[in-house]
C-alpha cells in the first residue's frame, strides 16, 4: 500500500518566479552600489549606523526571497528580520564604545609580543 502526498512531510513548496528573482537580485545590486558610495563619504559617527542599515537590509532580502521566508509562515518572517535588527543594535552599541579608548592605544603596541 503506498500513499502520495504532494508535499513531502508537510512542508510547502514555493517556486518563485524568475521576475522576482531579478529584481531581488537588482535590489541587491543596488545595495552594494549604496555601501561602496557610502564607504568614501564620511558620516561622522553616523558611519556605522548607515553600515549597518545597508547590510540589515540586504540580509533580510537574502533571507526573505532567496531562502523563501517571504511564503513561509508571516511568523517565522517577522522574528527573522527582528532578529538582524537586534544583531545590528548590539554590535552598533558595542562598537560606538570603541571611540572611548581609541586616543589611549599606542600604534605598533602589543603586549603578548616579546621584543
Amino acid at each position: 500500500m503506498t500513499e502520495t502526498h504532494s508535499t513531502p512531510h508537510g512542508l510547502s513548496i514555493h517556486i518563485m518566479g524568475v521576475p522576482v528573482l531579478l529584481a531581488v537580485w537588482g535590489l541587491l545590486v543596488v545595495g552594494t552600489v549604496v555601501t561602496v558610495i557610502a564607504a568614501g563619504i564620511d558620516f561622522g559617527a553616523f558611519n556605522l549606523w548607515l553600515a549597518m542599515a545597508i547590510a540589515t537590509v540586504k540580509a533580510s532580502l537574502v533571507a526573505l526571497y532567496f531562502m523563501h521566508l517571504r511564503y513561509d509562515r508571516p511568523f517565522n518572517a517577522i522574528v527573522f528580520v527582528a532578529s538582524l535588527l537586534f544583531v545590528m543594535l548590539f554590535i552598533g552599541l558595542a562598537l560606538t564604545d570603541t571611540a572611548q579608548y581609541q586616543p589611549e592605544m599606542i600604534p605598533g603596541y602589543s603586549p603578548g609580543m616579546k621584543e
